[in-house]
């Protein structure tokens, strides 16, 4: 049976939470705060208990479960669950795309059917279209998720989610799934190189990036008012981090350099984000227009409003993936391709379309790379320890991850003792 989950609201007028069921509204206290939010499971698990027991026996001539009803019923738990600031997280895309695939393969087959061998079919699938052996094993992950919680709900059998645990995830090294290169840090080199093409916005978001070690995420969320500067470092709480969910607390803190820099971006209301894309598209037409030369009588007036053509305005705060785009479309314009660069993309063959693709994924940089190049350089001057609470890492292993060994001190030795 399909059951609507009721939200958990904002009632605007008195900024308390609320639950409508049926209905009739419960209020739940402060919005946001974790009473109401602990006081909205009791409800819902209540309401949900009480609809499940007064749903009707399933006969035995019921038409058994499917697999595509199964994720249909998933998805409607998962948007509900996996929602962060009343908006559906990334998980929900992934969740999307890894049960696509499954229901195109098996979804007019009964649940009760669906076993190992389905199960190893569809991951083949996935390796065929040459994904990475990371992003194949993550997505039968979430399959297998959907299977037990399933079995939570009493939907299927325990013993189907059992036969699905029995195949292991593909191992580096045996199996033909493409493996990734490991993410490394970006030489400063390359850094300077591209900054003369970024936004002045942005650019400052990489310089500040590359100093801290933050997360591109938290680059991008970050306003006047997280920042605490009533010390000589100051200090940044995000409030949205990787970690959160688990419970786990999140101080960056900012030096000269990095106080330098967000000066330029302080002067606004502490809610407002500093660094914004309506601000960057702004400063451009700036500059264009100051940059023209015709009279301001024939026509040269600074543009107020975007092009109506234009699929949506500049927002309000950059994401992580606007903001890794305009990296990449800098850095396509800092290394252009020696010869096809200058010629339109229709005029180009496929060949020669295939040969600029991969000339881009080259020269292109992301802004995780830059939290790689902080813990390498904070790694060789202070120590692993110090890497380790400067990204945020609650264990020394995941730290290694980002800090890469610098090879200075092999060289060093190796002059040494000859």
């Amino acid at each position: 049976m399909s059951v609507r989950v009721p939200k958990y609201r904002l009632h605007k007028a008195t900024g308390q939470a609320l639950v409508e069921i049926r209905g009739r509204r419960t209020y739940l206290g402060k919005y946001d705060s974790p009473s109401s939010h602990e006081r909205y499971r009791q409800i819902i698990a209540e309401f949900m208990s009480a609809t499940l027991a007064s749903a009707p026996t399933p006969q035995k001539s019921v038409k058994p479960l499917q697999v595509d009803e199964l994720i249909l019923l998933y998805f409607q738990f998962a948007k509900s669950y996996y929602v962060k600031d009343d908006e559906p997280t990334n998980e929900i895309v992934a969740i999307r795309a890894a049960l696509r695939r499954l229901r195109a393969m098996y979804g007019s087959t009964p649940v009760s059917e669906f076993g190992p061998k389905a199960f190893k079919l569809v991951r083949e699938s996935l390796i065929q279209e040459r994904l990475s052996r990371k992003y194949v094993n993550d997505s039968m992950a979430r399959v297998a998720r959907m299977f037990r919680w399933a079995v939570a709900e009493e939907l299927i059998a325990p013993v189907v989610f059992q036969a699905l645990g029995s195949v292991p995830g593909l191992r580096k090294g045996r199996t033909n799934a493409k493996e990734t290169a490991p993410i490394g840090p970006v030489s400063d080199v390359i850094v300077e190189a591209t900054l003369p093409f970024l936004p002045d916005v942005v650019a400052d978001m990489v310089r500040l990036q590359r100093l801290t070690g933050m997360r591109p995420a938290e680059v991008c969320i970050l306003r006047p008012g997280d920042i605490d500067r009533s010390g000589e470092i100051w200090t940044y709480r995000p409030s949205r981090h990787k970690t959160e969910h688990a419970g786990k607390d999140r101080t960056i803190a900012f030096g000269p350099k990095a106080q330098e820099i967000l000066l330029r971006y302080l002067a606004r209301p502490g809610e407002m984000h500093c660094f914004r894309p309506c601000d960057s598209e702004r400063r451009r037409r700036s500059l264009r227009h100051a940059a023209r030369q015709t009279p301001l009588s024939c026509g040269n007036k600074p543009a107020i409003e975007t092009n109506s053509r234009s699929k949506r305005p500049p927002g309000e705060c950059y994401s992580p993936a606007s903001y890794r785009r305009a990296i990449h479309r800098a850095c396509d314009k800092a290394f252009p391709h020696p010869v096809f660069h200058q010629r339109r993309e229709p005029t180009l063959t496929d060949a020669e379309r295939l040969e600029l693709a991969e000339w881009a994924r080259s020269v292109r940089w992301a802004p995780n790379q830059l939290r790689h190049s902080a813990a390498t350089e904070i790694r060789r001057r202070f120590g692993l320890e110090a890497a380790q609470v400067i990204l945020g890492h609650s264990a020394a292993n995941v730290t290694q991850i980002y800090a890469e060994r610098d090879s200075r001190l092999a060289v060093t030795i190796a002059t040494a003792i000859g």
